[in-house]
């Protein structure tokens, strides 16, 4: 192949160049002309602009389905598919050249360009990066870059609902560009739809109804990049990646830059930036799209055109020629290619296409596009029933053509049924339209256009009612036609009369902005007429509106998209509030009701979802007796009990009773009767709302305080004593003295602490802890898992009603030996020490893990103090606290035995060491371990014993009685004796 550049002129650059408009001067520049055009609807706007020019008789329409043919015209506009061969007109232009590297229609581009010249000129559109395969190809070629006449910025990421006014949104499927569309008429009152497939007319009314102003957005696929001139100030891509016909992939800068560039118009700036999910632009991205810099094409699609005929191996084996040129590549077979190789198996066409020009017949009947986007083999069979009628005929059959044609005659059905009949009558509309198809043509293009037009004005109205909010449109249509004012509502709810600011509206109240003049009345007339529809379509909007668009606040606001629209106030029934709505009074009757029933829907929905444990057996149909009760009490009581308070209701529950009220989660704890589910964050904050709503707490100390306390995961805080303390039974802590605890980390104390209130002493080696069966000292443990002091605990076991005997330091060792001694002689020293040492292990291994990170240093009082060191002076060692479980008796005396100054001294001053003030809980200062240690003889102790039983005192713990006497010579008497000598 010889190709030369003579005569042609590649004008080259970005959109908004003017590079079609520049085409379409120099055509009517000359006596002739034929220009071609990448889409349907892109040939549309140009022969309507060169009507208006030149007249409707001098220009000519002919695209695959649709001929306009005057006679004599002089001027010609194709799709490129359409052009001509060859033509003796004086001017030439193909429009969009870049397409000749698409893997689709790209060969059909690259044959155009090569060979079809004008007499005159030829002219050759596109963008920049075809220049330097331009100058390849075509040596001697004119290249002319023109500036793009305006700025193209970057915007970033937006959600669609808060795009700007006269914003087109880019998607690359008919679902997804539908779905955008209803998105923006509920939020923003409707968008105008522009597909390809769209039938021109429908898509000239779409396009009408945007640059009308009757909306404000269009939502549309890549066909606008292709020239199409519209209003646009934004484009904002919904998607990034595309089908181009053999695979989904991303678009490249080029092709973002070829859609972006629709923004902007004439010198007028524009912006592009991404929508929904996709992800912003990269920083590169954005700056080659902004500039214009782009990889320059490198090779072009290309298809021989020298096809042999003589037989359909001869025509396969024409098509798979490669090119002799470089910068070529043979293209991949397209739709009519893929047509002709199915059909080459059917036996019915082998047998008929014997001849060249039957072969060529079949190849013609190949390039039935495929409209209808259906499977290779039911396309092929489409064309091998009409090659059949022309081969026997010499004419498709008309009757096949009427039923046809009849199927597609209906204005019924939604947009889906409309779009698929609109695909069908375009196949014959292109049929009637090939040369010697028909024996009468003209009859079947009139029948085709006239159905066309009736399916596409049908196609208007359905996209129009279901993506525009007519009532919106219209009033927005009469504000700009205002002769005196014009009021409008931005996106952010500010009003604006004129362009000045009047006021704000949020939710559904508007706050008028303080204003002065005479004018003010006129102002707020104008804002009034504007806010009265916005009121009803946000009505509508919020009606239609998602639980993700609704949100309830602490402070029992509910909010629409940030805004409040209700608040919550008291009922009846604490998880049932009622709700009020926050609306003016322009929200009327129908509307206001909408609303009100949607947030009611949301605010229960909300509360079930989120205290869906609570919930549950609240409506628990197979609870009786007691555990309805107290499952009732626990409803009341928003999922916590004392135990203490329910103890005889608890005590009467059987063990079925037990079992229908735990399968709702409920928790029976030694202090409490809960549902774990709720000691979390969110239920927590929502529980405590409700409480405060039926209590009128939202303005009382400490509300909301706690909630991030528990969403920090700490198990017990120091208590503040000015904060109502329900606050702290609500966000699932229990207010005990200086601290509150998480009421799940009370639960474990107390399995902590039943062990060693269960221990049998003599039987099994004492744990750490306990003392003698019946009290207990508090251990490292239990400190850990409260995050608390020695002090703090005491206040703890106080609130959870336990009660302390103080003894001394040395009174607990003696005893301690004298159980390890006993329990070392019950059980054999050899098998008690490993087992001793590997739990004590174990449980400082367990209370390790089990400590908070926050959890303060803490030493347990009791054995674990240490002897004061020997190069000191020796201080007085802390009395040991032993705790015990508080009875009746022990809260009618009003404190119990566990007296202020008793764990601060012990003594009274005067008072001998070992004597009482004869009060319950008084102890002498040694006890029978200390008798026992100095002389080891049991006649001692039960003269001790008895002296004491003489003088009224009662002991609240004694050794276990012993049938003979210690020895001696033990370790357990030595180390007495040892501490003995220590204190003197």
């Amino acid at each position: 192949m010889i190709l030369s550049g003579r005569g042609v002129t590649a004008v080259l650059g970005p959109t908004n160049t003017g590079k079609t408009h520049y085409a379409i001067e120099r055509m009517v520049a000359h006596d002739s002309g034929v220009i071609g055009l990448p889409l349907r609807l892109l040939a549309r706007e140009v022969y309507t602009r060169l009507v208006e020019k030149v007249g409707h008789h001098n220009v000519a329409l002919i695209t695959g389905e649709e001929k306009i043919t005057p006679h004599q015209a002089r001027y010609s506009v194709c799709t490129v598919e359409a052009m001509p061969r060859e033509t003796t007109a004086s001017f030439v232009a193909i429009d969009e050249v870049q397409l000749a590297g698409d893997l689709e229609r790209g060969h059909i581009f690259t044959d155009r360009l090569l060979h079809l010249r004008g007499r005159g000129e030829t002219l050759l559109l596109g963008a920049a990066t075809m220049r330097s395969i331009l100058e390849h190809l075509l040596p001697g070629i004119t290249v002319v870059e023109r500036p793009r006449m305006s700025q193209l910025l970057y915007a970033g990421s937006k959600k669609i609902t808060r795009l700007p006014n006269r914003s087109a949104i880019v998607a690359f499927s008919a679902d997804e560009v539908y779905a955008i569309a209803e998105l923006i008429r509920r939020q923003r009152g409707g968008a105008a739809v522009v597909l390809g497939a769209l039938s021109p007319r429908t898509r000239n009314a779409q396009v009408e109804l945007y640059q009308e102003g009757d909306v404000d957005y269009l939502v549309a696929t890549d066909a606008i990049g292709m020239g199409l001139n519209l209003d646009v100030d934004h484009v904002a891509f919904a998607q990034d990646r595309k089908f181009d016909g053999y695979q989904y992939r991303n678009l490249n800068p080029a092709e973002l830059a070829q859609v972006a560039g629709r923004a902007g118009r004439h010198l007028r700036d524009g912006s592009f930036g991404v929508t929904g999910r996709v992800d912003p632009f990269e920083d590169e991205l954005v700056h080659r799209i902004e500039s214009h810099e782009f990889d320059p094409v490198r090779v072009l699609q290309w298809r021989s055109k020298a096809l042999d005929f003589s037989s359909l191996k001869a025509l396969k084996m024409s098509l798979e020629a490669a090119p002799a040129v470089s910068g070529l590549v043979r293209a991949l077979p397209a739709v009519d290619q893929q047509a002709l190789e199915h059909l080459t198996r059917y036996s019915e066409v082998t047998d008929v296409a014997t001849t060249a020009e039957r072969v060529e017949k079949l190849w013609e009947a190949c390039a039935l596009p495929d409209y209808r986007r259906i499977t290779p083999a039911q396309h092929a069979d489409l064309i091998s029933t009409i090659y059949a009628d022309l081969v026997r005929d010499g004419r498709v059959n008309e009757d096949f053509m009427a039923e046809q044609v009849r199927r597609a005659d209906h204005t019924d059905g939604e947009i889906d049924t409309l779009s698929a009949r609109i695909a069908q009558i375009r196949t014959w509309t292109y049929v009637s339209n090939r040369p010697g198809w028909l024996a009468d043509p003209t009859h079947w293009q009139e029948k085709t256009r006239e159905i066309e037009d009736r399916l596409s004005d049908a196609l208007h109205e359905r996209l129009t009612k279901r993506f525009v909010d007519r009532r919106t449109s219209v009033l927005m249509k009469r504000l700009r036609e205002n002769a005196m004012l014009e009021a409008e509502i931005s996106v952010n709810g500010d009003v604006f009369v004129e362009g000045h600011h009047v006021g704000q509206l949020t939710g559904f109240r508007f706050t008028l902005a303080a204003g002065e003049g005479a004018d003010a009345k006129a102002v707020q007339g104008a804002a009034q007429k504007a806010l009265a529809l916005e009121y009803e379509a946000r009505a509508a909007r919020l009606h239609a509106a998602g639980n993700s668009d609704l949100a309830l606040s602490s402070d029992g606001l509910v909010r629409w998209l940030g805004d409040p629209v209700a608040r919550l106030s008291a009922s009846d029934h604490v998880m049932r509030p009622r709700v009020i709505l926050l609306a003016d009074e322009q929200l009327q009757a129908h509307a206001r009701e909408h609303v009100l029933a949607r947030i009611e829907r949301f605010v229960n929905h909300h509360i079930s979802t989120v205290l869906k444990p609570l919930d549950d057996i609240s409506r628990a149909e197979d609870l009786e007796g007691l555990a309805k009760g107290l499952a009732f009490q626990l409803v009341e009581n928003l999922g916590v009990l004392f135990r203490r308070d329910v103890a005889e209701e608890v005590k009467s529950l059987d063990q079925e009773s037990r079992a229908s009220i735990r399968k709702y989660g409920v928790r029976f704890g030694a202090y409490h009767i809960f549902l774990p589910a709720l000691l979390k964050p969110a239920p927590a904050e929502l529980i405590t709302l409700l409480w405060a709503l039926k209590n009128d707490g939202l303005d009382k100390a400490g509300y909301g305080e706690l909630i991030p306390m528990l969403a920090a995961g700490r198990t017990s805080v120091v208590a503040d004593p000015s904060f109502e303390r329900t606050f702290y039974k609500l966000a699932g802590f229990r207010y005990l003295g200086k601290r509150a605890v998480r009421i799940d980390i009370l639960e474990r104390l107390a399995d902590l602490i039943r062990p060693l209130l269960q221990w049998a002493p003599g039987t099994t080696p004492r744990p750490d802890g306990a003392y003698d069966g019946r009290r207990f000292m508090a251990t490292t443990s239990m400190l850990s898992i409260l995050g608390a002091t020695p002090d703090d605990m005491e206040e703890i076991l106080k609130g959870l009603g336990y009660r302390a005997d103080v003894v001394t330091a040395e009174e607990a060792a003696s005893f301690l030996a004298v159980q390890d001694g006993a329990t070392a002689e019950a059980v054999p020293a050899a098998e008690t020490a490993p087992e001793q040492g590997e739990a004590d292990a174990d449980a400082a291994t367990a209370a390790s893990e089990e400590a908070p990170a926050d959890a303060p240093a803490a030493d347990a009082a009791g054995e674990g103090a240490a002897a004061p060191a020997e190069s000191e002076e020796p201080a007085e060692p802390k009395p040991v606290l032993l705790w015990r479980p508080g009875t009746r008796q022990d809260n009618q005396r009003g404190g119990g035995r566990h007296q202020g100054d008793q764990r601060r001294g012990g003594q009274r001053h005067g008072e001998r060491h070992g004597q009482t003030d004869g009060r319950e809980g008084g102890r002498k200062g040694g006890g029978p371990a200390r008798a026992k240690a100095q002389d080891g003889k049991p006649s001692g102790q039960r003269k001790e014993r008895q002296d004491r039983h003489d003088r009224g005192a009662k002991f609240e713990a004694r050794p276990p009685r012993r049938e003979k006497p210690l020895d001696p010579d033990s370790p357990f008497a030595k180390l007495a004796a040892l501490k003995e000598q220590l204190k003197k």
